[in-house]
């Protein structure tokens, strides 16, 4: 069986940590990181498209607004996990800003 690149690189750079997945269903409560981004706005559309519940973004500063998609937007994750009972985070935000982003 042929092993993903990703595994390859792993494997060869010997870390001790393997790839996971997050398979996302139809229940799974999805949070956006960087809601408001184009690329964000855009994907996010598609997942409720195909049925996926984005049940909150978070933007810092734009906390309290809705998406066009009626999708609320808080300004931490933190807020949007009490607030909406997010169980998976979707990030859009630049590599700069992610750790920041996640907390």
């Amino acid at each position: 069986m042929r092993q993903s690149k990703l595994l390859t690189y792993l494997n060869n750079n010997q870390y001790d940590t393997k790839p996971t997945s997050i398979l996302v269903s139809k229940e799974t409560r999805v949070v956006v990181c960087g809601i408001t981004g184009k690329a964000s706005t855009f994907d996010s559309d598609q997942c409720l498209g195909s049925g996926k519940k984005i049940v909150a973004g978070v933007t810092p500063e734009k906390g309290g607004q809705r998406t066009e998609s009626n999708v609320p937007i808080f300004n931490s994750v933190r807020e949007s996990v009490s607030s909406e009972g997010a169980d998976t985070a979707l990030i859009f935000v630049f590599p700069m800003f992610t750790a920041a982003s996640i907390i």
